[in-house]
C-alpha cells in the first residue's frame, strides 16, 4: 500500500507536462496569429534596412 501512495504522491512528470501544455498553447497561438506576426516583422525588418542604409 506504501508504494502505492508514494507513486501517488510522486510529481516528477507534472513540471513535463505543464511545459508540454505551455508549448502547445504558443504553437497555437502562432498558427492563429500567424499572418499578423509575419506582418509585424517585416515591417520591423523593413524599419531596420531603412535606417541601416541611412547610417
Amino acid at each position: 500500500m506504501s508504494e502505492l501512495q508514494a507513486f501517488w504522491n510522486e510529481e516528477d512528470g507534472v513540471g513535463v507536462v505543464e511545459v508540454i501544455l505551455i508549448l502547445l498553447v504558443l504553437i497555437a497561438l502562432v498558427l492563429i496569429f500567424k499572418e499578423q506576426l509575419t506582418k509585424v516583422v517585416k515591417s520591423i525588418l523593413a524599419k531596420v534596412a531603412s535606417q541601416s542604409n541611412s547610417v
